[in-house]
């Protein structure tokens, strides 16, 4: 009997100390309301859990700022900061009635310390008024397809009912804000300095990403959030042996450690895989079109090594019409490549046409060299 009490305690503390190990898990059991994790260069979405939910966001609404403000070229720009901007509550940079400071310092005050009156301030010079800001906000959601998302301020405080996103839509915005190079410099940024005006010494101002600066080695930057009403929200951008991954929760108590888990998932599921090459499309049989398409850029999907073997690729070509005599009245898209895994589309790739009128893609010597060395050596 005392045997049979000892087997009994011991298989007790070994399942304790399991579970009390780190887990490198699966992507089930997220603690978040809402989440999704997709690739970031195809957009392809690897797991999701009520994605498309509308939701209070809190300060990850900092992102669509960060990013209109850098496209408005106006980085280098001196703002002047309103007695409205001293009004912003919550979370501060602390800047002052008065004080001139350079817009780009604003976006990284606004980005690292999540500044609530830095929001306001670039509203106010970016979009001429913090409501004509939020104008611009609305109108850039439905240019990149955030179709449940509605933007009432800059910097997502519970101030408004109809402010909301879905963590898909804002998966989908930072995919696009990552293709910005200034964006993702500030993203990732740990530590920045910026002038204080009425002090010897600099602001200094430490990222709240502790995915970036303490917690995750693949890490690449994001944007973190927390209201009352929204809970924590988190996007965050990865990165591991080239393939980028995108995470959104809402309301998520535990968020750091579902990003982790998350990124993991997609990286020890799946795998990139080159489908075609970008340039020239070969063994087309449509004479108009023999040499003469190509595509853009490669096609690289990630993929489990079970859909590795599922894969289909067509090539849908528009029929030549009569008043294609010249090539420079040919469109530039003239068809579309579509992948699928059985019979289920997964990528569509637009086919263009060399008329002169869109860059066709360079391969390096090497890439030209190693074409050349496959093609005789008869490697297809």
């Amino acid at each position: 009997m005392l045997q049979i009490k000892k087997m009994t305690t011991g298989i007790l503390i070994i399942l304790l100390l399991i579970t009390l190990l780190p887990h490198q898990t699966s992507a089930v059991g997220v603690s978040a309301q809402t989440a999704i994790l997709i690739d970031q260069e195809s957009g392809r979405v690897l797991f999701e859990k009520d994605a498309h939910k509308k939701m209070r966001i809190a300060s990850i609404t900092k992102i669509m700022t960060a990013i209109l403000a850098i496209e408005s070229g106006k980085l280098e720009e001196m703002v002047t900061v309103s007695e409205r901007v001293l009004k912003a509550e919550g979370s501060s940079v602390y800047l002052q009635k008065g004080e001139k400071i350079k817009l780009e310092d604003l976006v990284y005050g606004l980005m690292l310390r999540s500044g609530n009156d830095a929001a306001v301030a670039i509203a106010e010079h970016v979009g001429g008024s913090l409501e004509g800001f939020v104008i611009m906000m609305n109108q850039k959601a439905a240019e990149i397809g955030m179709t449940n998302t509605e933007f009432a301020n800059p910097h997502g405080l519970d101030d408004h009912e109809n402010h909301y996103s879905t963590a898909y839509d804002m998966a989908i915005l930072t995919q696009y804000a990552m293709k910005n190079e200034t964006y993702q410099k500030i993203s990732g940024t740990e530590t920045h300095r910026a002038p204080n005006p009425n002090e010897k010494w600099d602001r200094v101002w430490h990222n709240k990403n502790k995915l970036l600066t303490q917690l995750y080695e693949y890490s690449t930057g994001g944007k973190t959030g927390y209201t009352v009403r929204a809970k924590r929200t988190l996007v965050s951008t990865a990165t591991k042996d080239g393939f980028d991954t995108i995470v959104v929760t809402l309301n998520d108590p535990d968020d750091w450690k579902d990003h982790m888990n998350l990124h993991n998932y997609a990286y020890s599921h799946f795998e990139l895989v080159k489908l075609k090459d970008k340039g020239t499309l070969k063994g087309i049989e449509e004479d108009f079109y023999h040499n003469k398409i190509f595509l853009e850029r490669d096609v690289i999907y990630p993929l489990t090594k079970e859909e590795q073997d599922k894969v289909n690729i067509n090539v849908k070509l528009q029929k030549p019409d009569e008043e294609w005599e010249r090539e420079e009245v040919v469109p530039n898209v003239v068809g579309n490549l579509l992948v699928k895994i059985d019979e289920r589309k997964i990528a569509e790739v637009p086919i263009y046409f060399d008329n002169g009128k869109v860059e066709k893609p360079k391969g390096s010597f090497w890439e030209m060299f190693r074409n050349l060395f496959f093609a005789v050596s008869g490697v297809k």
